[in-house]
């Protein structure tokens, strides 16, 4: 009975306070869990959200460059038009002055058949009057002078005859120059219609082939690895410094620029076969030289133009002997005419000599 009662009094408070303890550890650690989380997830979504505020930016641009271009192209086709129509008009004012010219010599020539007619109803009325004076005069003038009457209304038949072939054959040219108008207008039309087309088409083949220029441009960068001083690009355009391909004053490509242009023909090469077959692309290879003049009695070149246009063609070459399709390689030179940095020093004159390669459409 002692040992009963005096579990019956044992105080519960202590298992109370170690249960509430432990409670409080708990919410304690779940607290500190969802902070951890919640900072690791904000700094995450900066992190990402930089990310693509980067990637929307540069999307931005490459986006302003294709617009530049499509309106670029929409101008020359709207100039295009502009003369198409001017030529039009001028031929139709051309075509109309003359058929005023033939409205009035046709008038003319009516009018004559009028005085003719006018003419032959007088001599018509002469004759009649002179029957009458002759009726007492003998046979022999009357014949004469009928006879007389007779040729000059035969030679005014004949007269209006000719003035109605003469009509005749205006009218016709009237015809045919009225079916030559309509015609102008059917080929305006039509012509109208194609630079439409051609238009819509340059500027559809144009926005398919903008997704493949960034491509072209970061890969030939990646294959490069240059630092961005002899190799970047500038636009639409990629630009590698002449120094890094060819000896000082020379279009003879150097061992290491060899090495360049066979990573950049391997660059060209996968381009090829990724760009669709409808769209019709090239690569515009474009030299240029500094500003220093040619020394007199070089072999190989008299000019700056002339040296130009050697080093775009060996890059070409170069190219193609590594595999290039040679009809997407076009080369060109240009010599000092468009220098990207002005001035005589050393630093300005290695800038104005380079190699542009532009991705574009013929």
């Amino acid at each position: 009975m002692l040992n009963v009662r005096f579990r019956e009094k044992t105080n519960a408070w202590p298992g109370f306070v170690d249960l509430f303890s432990n409670l409080v550890i708990i919410l304690i650690f779940l607290l500190i869990v969802f902070v951890f989380l919640w900072t690791t997830t904000s700094v995450f979504n900066r992190n990402s959200g930089a990310r693509k505020v980067a990637a929307l930016e540069r999307q931005k641009q490459q986006q302003a460059e294709q617009i530049i271009q499509l309106t670029a192209d929409q101008a020359e086709a709207q100039q295009l038009l502009v003369a198409a129509r001017k030529a039009l008009d001028n031929q139709e004012a051309q075509i109309a002055n003359k058929q005023i010219q033939q409205e009035n010599l046709a008038n003319a020539y009516e009018q004559q058949i009028v005085q003719l007619t006018q003419q032959q109803q007088a001599l018509s009325n002469e004759v009649a009057q002179l029957k009458q004076m002759l009726n007492m005069q003998n046979d022999a003038e009357i014949v004469a002078v009928e006879n007389e009457y007779i040729a000059t209304q035969n030679e005014l038949v004949t007269q209006i005859q000719e003035l109605n072939a003469q009509i005749e054959e205006l009218q016709k040219a009237l015809a045919a120059s009225e079916a030559a108008a309509k015609q102008q207008d059917i080929e305006y039309f039509e012509m109208s219609n194609r630079l439409n087309k051609a238009l819509a088409d340059k500027v559809a083949e144009l926005s398919a082939l903008g997704q493949y220029q960034s491509e072209f441009y970061k890969q030939i960068k990646l294959a490069l690895g240059d630092d961005g001083s002899s190799i970047k690009q500038d636009g639409d355009r990629f630009i590698v410094s002449s120094d890094i391909l060819f000896p000082s004053g020379s279009y003879k490509i150097s061992p290491d620029g060899a090495r360049q242009l066979k990573l950049l023909a391997n660059v060209i090469k996968n381009l090829e076969r990724k760009i669709p077959n409808d769209i019709d692309w090239i690569i515009r290879v474009d030299g240029h030289t500094d500003n220093k003049p040619v020394i007199p009695g070089t072999v190989g070149y008299k000019n700056n133009m002339e040296l130009s246009l050697l080093r775009a063609t060996a890059v070409v070459n170069e190219l193609v002997k590594n595999g290039v399709s040679k009809r997407r390689l076009i080369p060109s030179g240009f010599g000092d005419l468009y220098p990207v940095a002005f001035g005589n020093g050393a630093n300005t004159l290695q800038k104005n000599r380079r190699i542009e390669l532009k991705l574009t459409n013929k």
